[in-house]
């Protein structure tokens, strides 16, 4: 969410009226438009007499924010917008730095202000996006609610799981033929996806939340069309730079429209902002999984705990990474210990905005599992490996619409050649947000 200095003021196109700069006020510059706001914010320590001289206050307000020292740059753009009222260019940063140390009601004042003076579509996207985000945080002092709709047309390659080739090698039995509906296959698909959530505050920093959720995919090959649907509410506490949240959930997965599976389950979660570009989670989980028919032997228990880190950077495109670990013990339930594992997961994610209507995002995921018990029928206990690496695309066309473009190239390595497969997808959708 947090966007370069050098972006804003490339977007906005609105000259400072400075006047001639003092040198230290030229040296903050410059080292600002060189993507260094820590070397800029700290040549402006070096020089407290310059505080008052509009350029200086301008750009050291600028790299303040951008250094993660907001507070100080609040105080500088103020007393520069008290000279310059007019100049949007500083009203935009300034609202920036309200956003970043959480003065939301002065923050939103701001960016309308700037929005309301026409500023290119560019800079009216740029402030969409805090926007939304300050919508988002009023959950905590007001009911805020949700929704979407999103459709979409692709390609699964692999739509059954199924195993590359008809011929396997399998421990005890050698050499077999994998029946047709074992062998993959491709499909292309049409997908409808819905949501909608509340969440209303109860106490000072203490929300109930609720949402429901729909997805149907329709596959041009008949006996693969699935249809999920989920429940989730909970309740969220926040407390200063923490925020707690636990959650019940339902879903349900029906293939065919006959029910496969359902999964109920409860989620602790905590969150930290350690500062305005960093934060660190947490989480603890339980979760019931039921199938149906001959699957049933596969009802099992899970637990799970898991770790994240993420970060945005200040330079262009303003990037932000995330990265998180989980690991969980799924127990099977009908006394099939073969069907059990340890599941240990490794994701890494980055994200990005070249333009200010466009974002694009990139991610890897590992997971390994490791099974209980020697399967009955190879006689072998199972192992897995799975890898995944997907990117996606979108461009809001609006503040409601957007499309966006994906894709996954997966595989699933494993000992036992039978649960070995590939899977690509790739996919387009449009998306309306009613907010």
């Amino acid at each position: 969410m947090v966007h370069s200095a050098r972006r804003l003021l490339a977007l906005v196109g609105l000259a400072v009226t400075h006047g001639v700069l003092a040198a230290p006020a030229d040296d903050i510059k410059a080292l600002i438009e060189k993507g260094d706001a820590r070397g800029a914010y700290a040549i402006g320590k070096q020089n407290p007499g310059e505080f008052g001289n509009p350029a200086f206050d301008f750009y050291f307000g600028v790299a303040a924010i951008d250094s993660g020292n907001a507070g100080e740059g609040v105080l500088a753009l103020e007393r520069y917008v008290t000279n310059f009222p007019d100049n949007l260019e500083a009203r935009l940063e300034l609202a920036r730095g309200y956003f970043v140390i959480g003065e939301d009601t002065r923050a939103r004042e701001e960016f309308d202000a700037v929005r309301k003076a026409n500023p290119p579509p560019s800079v009216v996207a740029n402030i969409d996006r805090y926007l939304d985000a300050l919508r988002a945080r009023e959950s905590a002092f007001k009911t805020t609610t949700g929704a979407f709709l999103e459709f979409g047309v692709g390609y699964d390659s692999n739509i059954n799981g199924g195993v590359s080739s008809a011929g396997v090698n399998l421990p005890v039995f050698g050499l077999v033929t994998v029946v047709p509906s074992g062998v993959k296959l491709g499909s292309s698909f049409m997908q409808l996806t819905g949501a909608a959530n509340v969440a209303h505050p109860v106490a000072p920093g203490v929300s109930v939340f609720g949402s429901i959720s729909g997805d149907l995919k329709k596959n041009e090959r008949d006996g693969f069309d699935q249809g999920s649907y989920g429940v989730a509410g909970g309740l969220s506490y926040l407390q200063e730079k923490n925020l707690f949240r636990g959650t019940l959930s339902y879903g349900q997965l029906d293939v065919d429209n006959d029910r496969y599976r359902s999964v109920a389950g409860v989620t602790g979660e905590w969150l930290r902002q350690v500062d305005e570009f960093q934060g660190v989670s947490g989480l603890v989980q339980y979760a019931e999984f039921d199938y149906t028919g001959a699957n049933s032997v596969r009802d099992s228990r899970l637990y799970g705990v898991g770790a994240g880190y993420r970060r945005g950077f200040v330079q262009s495109w303003s990037p932000q990474i995330a990265l998180n670990v989980n690991y969980s013990k799924e127990e099977n339930r009908r006394g099939r210990d073969d069907l059990g594992r340890d599941i240990w997961l490794a994701r890494a994610s980055v994200g990005a905005t070249p333009a200010p209507k466009w974002a694009v995002s990139a991610g890897a995921t590992y997971q390994y599992s490791d099974y209980s018990e020697s399967d009955p029928l190879f006689l072998t206990t199972r192992r897995d490996t799975y890898y995944g690496v997907d990117a996606t695309a979108s461009y809001a066309f609006t503040r409601n619409f957007s499309m966006r473009g994906e894709v996954l190239v997966s595989k699933n390595h494993s000992n036992i050649e039978l649960f070995e497969y590939r899977r690509n997808l790739f996919a387009v959708k449009a998306r309306y947000d009613f907010k």
